[in-house]
């Protein structure tokens, strides 16, 4: 049941608010706290009802260790069940997500033949997990923290099914005083205003954009076997441009979901692909994982507290766990590795040109060496394996082989269902001056005219339903695989 489908927006969402409203209406509260947490685990089990133990039985373990360490009087006592809990919580992730890998890796490595155990990842693992690590972790660090936390404050803080399968990954004292606020239990007009808006804007994000853009990537990257440089670059900005769409345009729905029931879930977008380095990509792109990455792995290995070549090599361990925390797979890694150099390349190039004013000057340099870096390191990304990186560099540098082929424009065609290739052109080129140029959701809802972004934002929930209506046109969101 995806955000962006019928199924979810003409039933599942209307139901749930109309439950929730309801007992609001008859003084209770806890009730409709109650209805939520049942309704998140409806949402959750949808896709595999037999993996509803897994985020069940991740809870209890979590609930009652954050209670035990609360309790304990020593210090080895509180780090000993820290410890303990933070392995059954990366061993649950890992068993899920990273035992096939480790097996192919092994195979690989040392030439054996080890069967594969094709594990199906649960999802929303991997955010479920890292919420509960940060919960578990502030209560170590900080003693006295939520030691009062109600067991279903806490469940519906891990479960709320908005930002339940891929974020934004949420802290606990974000959410849990929000639950326990009266003045939440009631109708807020602002608030569903606010959630209209932000829904109908990630919606119209995903179907609309990400979601036309998406045969032209699989095309360029699953389906031919070699490219141009003009080809290469196409369906690599394409992508970029998918995958931004595709995840604001969750992250979107899932903060006006949120709105509905007067929860604030914080913002995990800020136009990055306007950043002017990959520090400031960064504070951009998905806000709540770099946040998370900060506080609670760059921060704990000693951060810039150390020695440069100590924070440096913090710097890359960190991006490098974080691109694995993306998938099973080198090519993440990979990913993650790269950042961690460019934001190491970019500590040490600031500390040797900070007195130099003009270099700061020219931005619209800065910018396109940001966004052709991360357009390069997400063709990484999206590439199924190594042959793929292969085909897109091979094309990358040969810059004289620049026309499009008969044989990939007629491809193009066809994975589009579009009678002119220019058109293809036209959109991706459209896309591409939103992504750089226009304003985002957050401004949209707090500097414009009400009224306007109102009908606005109601004209793009409808033409997005017009086109949900047609089969087969309602796509998993991308981070779901994560």
């Amino acid at each position: 049941m995806v955000f962006s489908s019928l199924i979810f927006l003409l039933v599942f969402l209307p139901l749930t608010i109309a439950t929730y409203y309801s007992l609001i209406h008859f003084n209770k509260g806890r009730l409709a706290i109650v209805s939520l947490f049942l309704a998140s685990l409806v949402y959750y089990g949808y896709w595999k009802f037999q993996n509803l133990w897994i985020i069940v039985a991740s809870i209890l373990v979590n609930y009652f260790f954050g209670k035990l360490i609360a309790k304990q009087e020593t210090s080895f006592k509180r780090k000993f069940f820290f410890v303990f809990n933070i392995i059954l919580n990366l061993g649950l992730l890992c068993y899920f997500k990273y035992t096939d890998f480790l097996i192919s890796t092994i195979n690989t490595v040392a030439d054996t033949g080890i069967p594969l155990t094709k594990i199906i990842l649960p999802i929303g693992i991997s955010f479920f997990t890292f919420q509960q690590i940060a919960y578990i972790s502030d209560i170590y660090t900080k003693r006295n923290l939520d030691s009062h936390t109600t067991f279903l404050d806490y469940c519906l803080f891990v479960c709320f099914f908005p930002q339940l399968v891929a974020g934004p990954i949420v802290h606990h004292h974000e959410m849990m005083p929000q639950f326990a606020d009266k003045d939440n239990h009631r109708i807020n007009w602002n608030n569903i205003y606010s959630g209209i808006i932000f829904l109908s804007f990630g919606l119209a994000k995903k179907v609309l954009i990400a979601d036309t853009l998406s045969p032209l990537v699989k095309y360029g990257f699953d389906t031919t076997s070699a490219l141009s440089f003009s080809e290469a670059t196409l369906s690599s900005i394409a992508y970029s441009l998918q995958l931004y769409f595709d995840f604001s345009g969750y992250s979107d729905m899932a903060v006006g979901a949120a709105f509905l029931f007067n929860i604030k879930l914080p913002f995990n977008f800020n136009s990055p692909y306007q950043s002017t380095s990959i520090r400031d990509f960064w504070r951009r792109w998905h806000i709540t994982l770099s946040i998370w990455l900060r506080d609670y792995l760059y921060i704990p290995l000693g951060g810039s507290r150390c020695t440069k070549c100590r924070t440096y090599i913090n710097l890359f361990i960190t991006m490098a766990l974080g691109g694995l925390w993306h998938g099973a797979a080198w090519t993440f890694v990979l990913w993650g590795v790269l950042h961690g150099s460019a934001l190491i390349i970019q500590r040490v190039w600031s500390g040797l040109t900070e007195n130099i004013i003009w270099l700061k000057k020219i931005k619209l340099f800065w910018w396109a060496l940001t966004f052709s870096f991360v357009n390069f390191a997400f063709m990484i990304f999206r590439a199924k394996d190594f042959g793929c990186i292969k085909k897109f560099i091979k094309a990358f540098l040969t810059p004289s082989n620049i026309d499009f082929t008969d044989v990939f424009i007629n491809g193009v065609k066809a994975a589009t269902k579009s009678d002119s290739f220019n058109n293809v052109l036209i959109t991706v080129g459209i896309v591409f001056v939103m992504a750089i140029f226009f304003k985002n959701s957050i401004w949209l809802h707090e500097h414009r005219d009400k009224r306007v972004v109102f009908i606005l934002a109601l004209l793009s929930f409808i033409a997005s339903l017009v086109v949900l209506i047609f089969p087969n046109n309602s796509q998993e969101f991308i981070y779901f695989q994560f």
